[in-house]
């Protein structure tokens, strides 16, 4: 087997990479931050690490294509009041709507496969 060629891979260290401020399609930006290594995909679609500081609500959404997360730190609640903390791990079916409230910041590993519609 031959080595793996640098263009090939991309490593990222989750505490120390550099994370890119998510802005929505329409311009808004809730302080919300996100680690993609797939440049192929849009910022926030396909697989990524995804940060919510302390007090941040997401728009209301309805998802294209099934969510799954891990919740890697922090606490994030639902707007039906389910509270999810680290180690847990969720899936939502293409078509759900909800959106997510963080208390005191949170961060979680994400699969997307498609952008997301906003209700508001």
């Amino acid at each position: 087997m031959k080595p793996i060629a640098a263009a090939d891979r991309r490593i990222a260290n989750i505490a120390d990479a550099e994370f890119k401020s998510f802005v929505y399609p329409d311009g808004l930006a809730l302080g919300d931050a996100i680690l993609q290594l797939d440049d192929d995909k849009p910022l926030g679609e396909g697989f990524h690490v995804y940060r919510m500081p302390a007090g941040m609500k997401t728009r209301s959404h309805r998802h294209n294509g099934h969510e799954q997360f891990l919740i890697l730190e922090g606490e994030l609640i639902e707007s039906d009041g389910t509270v999810f903390r680290k180690g847990d791990m969720v899936f939502y079916r293409d078509g759900t709507e909800h959106n997510s409230y963080t208390p005191n910041g949170c961060l979680l590993a994400v699969h997307i496969p498609h952008a997301e519609t906003p209700l508001e």
